[in-house]
């Protein structure tokens, strides 16, 4: 009887701060079968043409808590007033069957699931930062997004100055510039993550 090597899923975790193309390059990648992709929880309300149990699972704050409490999130935050989390069943139960799960989150989710406690979920980690090329472009991506006004823009700037200083907690940093090139280069990384040693099983 031969022997044959398998995986578990790997959990790419894809960060970056608000207008540096995190949401585009995800979905790109959603077009191909190579992932799930891990609806995150929210309690903000949906903007124009979002829809439900694609883009998120949108929660009133009440059972949003209920679920924190009864232990559902792998990881949850507060950001910009409203609560996102990451529901831990489906998330475990992709990787455990050896299906690669995609996640688009924030540097504090990324930094709640680097340092969970569940050793497994932590092996199969692969994170990416997406760096935006300078906060003038941000700027300006984000003043053409026109889905927030002037002071919530500079909200999301101040916050992403601050996030842009955590590229280093990230295995992958891309350093974005066309969708075109931040897809080739996610790409690149993970084909090298599907053939790390470490990754295989010999059964």
């Amino acid at each position: 009887m031969s022997n044959r090597f398998t995986r578990y899923g790997i959990l790419f975790v894809v960060s970056a701060p608000s207008g540096a193309g995190k949401t585009t390059l995800c979905d790109a990648l959603r077009q191909t079968p190579d992932f799930v992709y891990s609806v995150s929880c929210t309690t903000r309300p949906p903007r124009a043409g979002e829809i439900e149990g694609e883009d998120y699972i949108f929660l009133p704050v009440d059972e949003f808590l209920a679920r924190v409490k009864a232990g559902e999130f792998l990881e949850y935050a507060k950001v910009h007033e409203h609560y996102y989390g990451t529901l831990r069943e489906p998330l475990i139960e992709n990787l455990k069957n050896g299906v690669d799960v995609l996640i688009d989150i924030d540097t504090q989710g990324a930094a709640a699931i680097r340092n969970c406690g569940d050793d497994f979920v932590r092996r199969c980690l692969a994170d990416v930062f997406i760096m935006p090329p300078d906060l003038d472009e941000l700027r300006r991506r984000l003043t053409k997004r026109r889905t927030e006004m002037a002071e919530q823009i500079e909200l999301r700037l101040q916050n992403a100055a601050r996030e842009m200083q955590l590229w280093r907690d990230y295995r992958y940093t891309i350093i974005s510039k066309s969708m075109e090139e931040d897809l080739q280069k996610f790409r690149q990384i993970m084909g090298a993550e599907r053939i790390l040693s470490s990754r295989l099983i010999l059964r």
